[in-house]
């Protein structure tokens, strides 16, 4: 690629960025609507068990306080490729408070810090003691039966 044609797509790169943002909110019978919420952590006391059946990848980290070093080195690493995890219809749930023995406690017994990747029959799959990087996480997800059947149905040409 020729310089100047590399200085052209960089000037015109954060108008594209900012017409994305821009369309995001959509005209429709006259209503303005929103874009939908960003991908965000959400307290395992918000969230029913029982309503993630099929719906949703649950990837739970536990932490006996939400100051634990290896809760706060995994919510970084997290937050570094939030789209990988989009993707991959996975609901990231926390639960730093283990006086108050909740629905996800109960059902998957952490000590410590503890990182659970749950498939969509909500059963745990791999449990981990330490941080795991995205790319790991989303490896381990796509080895996953149900992740590898939904990627055969959106390509049917890849088996």
């Amino acid at each position: 690629m020729k310089p100047i044609h590399f200085l052209v797509l960089a000037a015109f790169l954060p108008l594209a960025a900012a017409a994305q943002t821009g369309a995001a909110t959509a005209e429709t019978d006259g209503q303005a609507t929103e874009a939908p919420a960003p991908f965000a952590p959400v307290a395992a006391s918000e969230v029913a068990f029982d309503s993630l059946l099929y719906v949703a990848r649950p990837v739970v980290v536990f932490a006996d306080s939400p100051n634990d070093p290896n809760y706060l080195r995994q919510m970084e690493l997290l937050a570094e490729n939030y789209p990988a995890l989009i993707e991959r219809d996975v609901i990231l749930i926390t639960d730093t408070d283990p006086a108050t023995l909740g629905e996800w406690r109960k059902k998957l017994r952490p000590r410590g810090f503890s990182l659970v990747l749950m498939d969509k029959d909500l059963k745990a799959v791999i449990r981990k003691p330490l941080p795991w990087e995205v790319r790991e996480i989303t490896r381990a997800i796509d080895k996953f039966p149900l992740r590898r059947q939904e990627v055969l149905e959106r390509n049917p040409a890849g088996r």
